[in-house]
């Protein structure tokens, strides 16, 4: 039975093709569906199917962010409730006083140096200037998270100082360098280098070119009182050293805070700045 004689749908499963050498043969393969077809619907599968990669991945962030806020709490919580009960540890006079002994070359006049933004109204007046200058340049966003930063820190600390009334150390245990008349735990000092230091490593990190001096340079000049002002508390005899870890802790989840909003903040912005373009192309 040749072409001519088969049914219908025989007739539509024969293919006629050419050979190598331009001979004419017969195929009796299969209809399959046309290629455009096909891709069209792997497509139509795939947009069937979203992709919760980047969901999860959000989500375990989020889940492991959490985790790291709750243990911080407790153990601020824990380190509070002590402090409220005893005016130092053992292992506080023993850091202090070790931490005193230090006397090489220039150590005390860094450890003075270090502390200078954080004493009197210094604070206040490096905010103001950081929030106005980001204001010059049309950073709303981070001018406002600043602000929560800093100025909710500084509220945070005050009305913790009073919860938990622990003295400052005395002169009979270490060595004062001034007096001051204010409750020790948390520290003040650190509570607004963390919160304002911190805040403008993170906007550096993400603001200035990548690789670039003035982002290294910004980075470093924010990171390096973070770093020393616990040292410099204790080496003044300020604070003890459970003040300022206990202040570590619980600022460095205010800034987490603050941070996090801030980056709400400003995907709000995008998205409606993105909107009013559609809308604008629209028209």
């Amino acid at each position: 039975m040749d072409a001519r004689t088969a049914p219908p749908a025989a007739t539509l499963a024969m293919k006629i093709d050419k050979d190598a050498d331009g001979r004419m043969y017969q195929s009796t393969n299969q209809p399959s569906l046309p290629e455009t077809g096909a891709h069209e619907n792997v497509q139509s599968q795939d947009l069937q199917q979203p992709d919760f990669t980047p969901r999860r991945r959000a989500t375990r962030r989020l889940l492991r962010a959490e985790v790291w806020y709750s243990v911080a709490l407790v153990l601020f919580a824990v380190l509070a409730a002590f402090a409220h009960l005893y005016s130092y540890f053992g292992w506080d006079l023993r850091v202090a006083r070790t931490l005193q002994s230090l006397h090489a070359p220039g150590f005390a006049e860094l450890m003075r140096f270090v502390s200078l933004f954080g004493n009197s109204l210094t604070p206040h007046v490096l905010t103001l200037i950081a929030i106005l200058l980001f204001l010059f340049f049309r950073r709303r966003s981070e001018a406002a998270a600043l602000l929560l930063s800093a100025g909710g820190g500084a509220i945070m600390t005050s009305l913790l100082k009073l919860l938990v009334a622990r003295p400052r150390p005395t002169a009979d245990l270490v060595r004062i360098y001034r007096d001051v008349s204010s409750q020790s735990f948390p520290s003040g000092h650190v509570t607004f280098y963390v919160c304002f230091f911190g805040f403008l490593f993170f906007t550096a990190y993400a603001l200035l070119p990548r690789y670039s001096l003035a982002r290294r340079a910004a980075l470093t000049a924010s990171f390096l009182p973070v770093l020393l002002v616990g040292f410099s508390r204790v080496y003044l005899g300020a604070h003890w050293p459970s003040d300022t870890l206990g202040a570590y802790l619980i600022s460095g989840v205010w800034l987490a805070f603050s941070l996090h909003l801030y980056r709400r903040w400003k995907e709000r912005a995008t998205f409606h700045a993105m909107s009013g373009y559609d809308v604008r192309r629209a028209e």
